[in-house]
């Protein structure tokens, strides 16, 4: 078989020398191979798609045809998700794209090696099990939070920059690493005013931090969430909050973090005391501050820039795993917001 640098690339490209492949896989357990396949064969549908392959399935038997290269990357695929269905792991469609993404590297940097070598990163909690990395994107920024005690993450909605941020942060509370989690977001409106909020002051900063307490659920049990909120183990709070204070043994996690001013994101940065770490995620092309204010995210990127000690990861528009439609949705903004720029005149 010829290796190549990018099998989903060679996958999709218009090459039409190679000969025509027939691949036939047989699976032990008829339930695991009906999981594996998805509801209505969904999963199986969404293979012909990304690899340009036709599969006909028949019990805990399928048949693969098309490009020799493209059968032989949906078998690979095919079978992770059979060893992930058989460890008991559900499998979802976005599930499957990882899949695609990790099988694509794997082959790509060692075709001749066990499926484990060059695998994607992942996180082990005792509530979602192991969650392993969709897309390279993920992979670099799990990496980059396994390797630095400062990490900024960009990129768009629907990355996964804030939920893997979070998942790394309860396993590594898990593991001991460290004593705390503290979750924060600057409490600026995204373009309304809400006016008076009644009810204390966990009351008024909740719809500001609901989408945090909607990952910290995913990944821990309700009932160890509240109660450790209650002991201080897990703080969620703005990030007017932060002032003043050293947080050690501490992860922190700083979200939304391009609608933070100058000041305010020089104030977050200096609380990092001994044994903590600290994520920094943000959109720079959402940012809800004030016109004409400028964001402190951006800022401290570029200020930082050049120290090696600080971990940073850039997500694009392809790296989207909320929905495809999401990535569709994006990929147009983006494309508008490239069209109203004026053109650079040079001097």
């Amino acid at each position: 078989m010829t290796t190549i640098d990018d099998p989903l690339l060679s996958a999709r490209g218009p090459e039409a020398s190679e000969p025509d492949a027939e691949i036939t896989l047989a699976f032990e357990n008829n339930r695991h191979a009906s999981l594996v396949f998805g509801l209505y064969d969904q999963n199986l549908a969404r293979i012909e798609r990304r690899l340009r392959v036709a599969s006909f399935a028949n019990g805990n038997h399928v048949t693969l045809k098309g490009r020799a290269e493209s059968c032989e990357h949906a078998r690979r695929v095919l079978e992770a998700l059979y060893e992930r269905v058989a460890l008991g792991q559900t499998i979802t469609l976005g599930d499957v794209d990882g899949v695609i993404e990790e099988t694509a590297r794997q082959r790509s940097l060692f075709p001749d090696s066990e499926p484990t070598r060059g695998a994607f990163e992942q996180i082990l909690t005792r509530k979602r099990g192991s969650v392993r990395a969709r897309n390279a994107a993920q992979d670099q920024y799990l990496r980059a939070l396994k390797r630095y005690e400062l990490v900024f993450a960009e990129g768009p909605a629907g990355t996964g920059k804030t939920w893997l941020a979070v998942g790394h942060a309860v396993q590594l509370m898990e593991q001991g690493a460290v004593e705390r989690l503290i979750l924060s977001r600057p409490a600026v409106e995204a373009g309304e005013r809400l006016g008076f909020l009644p009810g204390d002051m966990r009351d008024k900063v909740d719809p500001y931090l609901r989408p945090i307490y909607d990952a910290l659920h995913d990944f821990m049990d309700a009932r160890m969430v509240e109660r450790g909120m209650q002991t201080g183990l897990i703080e969620v709070a703005p990030l007017a909050f932060m002032r003043g204070r050293t947080l050690t043994r501490s992860c922190i996690l700083l979200d939304e973090a391009q609608n933070a001013s100058s000041m305010q994101m020089k104030m977050f940065l200096t609380r990092l005391g001994e044994g903590s770490r600290m994520i920094v995620t943000g959109d720079p092309s959402q940012t809800d501050l004030p016109p004409g204010q400028k964001s402190g995210l951006s800022e401290a990127i570029a200020l930082l820039a050049e120290l090696d000690v600080v971990g940073r990861v850039r997500f694009s528009e392809g790296d989207v795993v909320r929905h495809d439609l999401v990535r569709q949705i994006v990929g147009a903004y983006e494309r508008a917001a490239r069209a109203s720029k004026p053109p650079r005149r040079d001097v």
